[in-house]
């Protein structure tokens, strides 16, 4: 009866019950994003934006317990967005605000951290030169995610930036973290596009958005 006990506090351990929830902009997720992701003239205000937290697996086969800040409409599709990957038990290697918004020494030098918000321009082709396009990125209005971007790069003329990623590269061989169909499925199941279907040599394989751009 007690290694029945046992076993059954281990599977609760492992397996804790799914809970996505959101809120307003705590202070110092504020001012982690005021260093240098979020300023005056940006198209969503602190105010429009929410912190999320869900549960998720981590490469080490371990639930952590992730965030990500988010536009106020997307929290809760994206809810069941989580849900669905938490149950395909797919790894994502990093997902905090400090990963994503801390100083330098907090960010994991890997690099390999799925985010959302960021109030940027929209990033050229590994085609073209440059840095910004002129345009806002999906990731400025909090309507884009990011998911393991080592394992799942930004592509064009079969060359990325990141060194890290040209091992994955070849997407007919499928490794831990990649983006799989499932998870495709799963952004697709809330209208969400996935940049792995733009036309042309450019693929973002890591980029999931409400608009699909």
């Amino acid at each position: 009866m007690i290694r029945i006990l046992v076993f059954v506090v281990l599977l609760l351990t492992l397996h804790p019950h799914f809970r996505a929830s959101s809120e307003p902009l705590p202070h110092s997720v504020r001012a982690q994003l005021k260093t240098r992701w979020w300023h005056k003239g940006c198209p969503v205000p602190l105010s429009g934006l929410r912190l999320f937290r869900v549960p998720y697996w981590g490469f080490d086969h371990r639930v952590h317990s992730g965030e990500l800040v988010v536009n106020v409409d997307a929290a809760a599709p994206l809810a069941k967005v989580f849900r669905r990957l938490y149950k395909l038990r797919f790894p994502i290697r990093h997902m905090q605000t400090t990963d994503a918004y801390g100083p330098a020494r907090s960010v994991p030098a890997d690099g390999d951290v799925t985010a959302s918000f960021e109030c940027r321009q929209a990033v050229p082709s590994p085609c073209a030169g440059g840095t910004g396009t002129g345009s806002w990125s999906e990731h400025a209005y909090g309507e884009a995610i990011d998911l393991n971007p080592i394992e799942n790069p930004y592509t064009g003329c079969q060359r990325t930036r990141v060194r890290a990623s040209v091992a994955y590269l070849d997407r007919s061989r499928m490794r831990r973290g990649m983006v799989t169909p499932a998870v495709i499925r799963a952004f697709r199941s809330i209208g969400w596009g996935w940049g792995g279907d733009w036309s042309g040599s450019t693929k973002d394989y890591m980029h999931f958005s409400a608009s699909g751009h």
